[in-house]
């Protein structure tokens, strides 16, 4: 083993988590310097390591950048129809009162995947503190569903930016990753969610706080829910077919070359949120009498925090292309070629303590990945093992949020938590998402 090129890896990652908790260094600008660090160390010359960054942030930046601005014009529109809370109503009157933490989970579940967590989480939790009030029951046994729909989805299910960017990292089928996004996603919302909020609301009790104004006022006329459902689903659908038609499933389907064609074209992410964008443009904007005046104004500021995801990724694409170029990938590599140490166990414990340490899950996704990726170099695993892959590091960066995730402080203020009790509810349904999603991903790892 090289202990030149061990020793680069971990103080790399040790000067990561250095700039990042000690002198709060933007993550973005420590993972740049954490690659010409582990490449100084690692022996490599000055051009050789601008080279690979270079080729690092450009090969990542290609396919991550795109879709991730697109999904987030796609979720700015949505976010300003009020989709979010017709959905969330309907699903509501549907499953009705005594269901309605299985109701809110979904409609977190659905919202999600086209809108950012956090912004998601303050558009509905007004219908979360109206329920507490209709109920008297505690507001735990409502938001923590929410909060489980809407973590799951944040994390395993694209187009979000975290399973974007370390699908992107790790070469893995986008549709393969929607797939197994959503058959470890459903039962760790489950769990995570009513399961757990059921039982936590009972020794914990907490009220709704006082009306406020903005609460009081009369909604603006709201979108259908079915329309929204179908304009959040075509894009996922066009994927997921193409994923399908084109993998060795179909091989022996005689399907004629002119539907090949077309859901080559149509089902690639590109393609496909493209169309649900210029959907939702007219749809929930100019057939809503929006003008086209505010439906610029809106995606504009929709593409402000998709650049600090955009630019965060291409740092994590040069950080694995360093351990790449340098050697230490293939070394890590050849030491855990047990069979009792599967890669999904190895990222989803990299992502794991980077999360816990530093706070930030797509940090803890990039990094995971970076590290994780060079261990694929010359092997043979499939697309679904790929995909199965980027779901447990979505996993492992899910797991204990604490005092160093700004999600811990947005849920303790809006729920009115002491920190006690953010840790006992919070923290412990992160927890339960990971270890739910590590579960899964390992079962469909060996079954695949």
């Amino acid at each position: 083993m090289d202990y030149q090129l061990l020793f680069a890896v971990f103080a790399g990652i040790a000067l990561l988590l250095l700039l990042i908790l000690r002198f709060k260094l933007q993550a973005f600008l420590a993972l740049l310097i954490v690659c010409i660090t582990v490449g100084v160390l690692s022996g490599m010359q000055p051009q050789a390591i601008l080279d690979s960054i270079t080729k690092g942030v450009g090969g990542t930046l290609g396919f991550v950048a795109t879709v991730v601005g697109l999904g987030s014009l796609f979720g700015a529109v949505l976010e300003h129809s009020g989709g979010a809370q017709q959905l969330a109503n309907v699903l509501l009157s549907k499953f009705g009162i005594k269901r309605a933490p299985w109701s809110i989970m979904l409609a977190g579940f659905f919202i999600a995947i086209p809108v950012f967590f956090d912004v998601a989480f303050i558009i509905l939790i007004p219908l979360i503190y109206a329920l507490q009030r209709d109920t008297k029951k505690s507001l735990l046994l409502y938001a923590l569903p929410l909060l489980a729909g809407l973590a799951v989805t944040h994390a395993f299910i694209p187009p979000t930016p975290g399973p974007i960017a370390v699908a992107d990292i790790l070469q893995a089928n986008l549709g393969w990753v929607i797939v197994f996004g959503f058959v470890t996603g459903i039962p760790a919302a489950a769990v995570a969610g009513p399961f757990f909020a059921r039982y936590i609301a009972s020794k914990i009790h907490i009220d709704a706080p006082f009306e406020s104004q903005v609460e009081a006022e009369t909604p603006k006329q709201l979108p259908s829910a079915s329309g929204i459902l179908a304009i959040i689903f075509l894009p996922i659908a066009l994927i997921v077919f193409n994923t399908v038609l084109t993998s060795p499933l179909a091989a022996d389907w005689s399907i004629p070359d002119g539907v090949i064609y077309t859901a080559q074209l149509l089902g690639h992410p590109f393609t496909a949120l493209i169309l649900a964008n210029l959907i939702a443009w007219y749809v929930l904007g100019i057939r809503r009498k929006v003008s086209k005046e505010t439906l610029l104004d809106i995606s504009t500021k929709a593409l402000y925090p998709a650049g600090v995801i955009i630019l965060l990724t291409g740092a994590g694409g040069a950080f694995k292309q360093i351990l790449i170029d340098t050697g230490a990938g293939t070394m890590i590599a050849e030491s855990l070629t047990s069979d009792y140490f599967p890669p999904v166990v190895f990222g989803f414990l990299v992502a794991a303590v980077v999360r816990i340490m530093q706070g930030s899950s797509t940090v803890a996704m990039i990094t995971a990945a970076g590290i994780t990726a060079p261990l694929l170099e010359g092997t043979a695993y499939s697309e679904m093992q790929l995909a199965i892959l980027v779901i447990a590091i979505a996993a492992g960066a899910s797991v204990f949020s604490h005092v160093n995730d700004s999600g811990f402080w947005l849920v303790k203020q809006y729920l009115g938590l002491t920190e006690k009790q953010t840790f006992k509810t919070w923290s412990v349904l992160t927890s339960l998402i990971a270890l739910v999603g590590l579960a899964v991903s390992t079962l469909l790892w060996f079954l695949v």
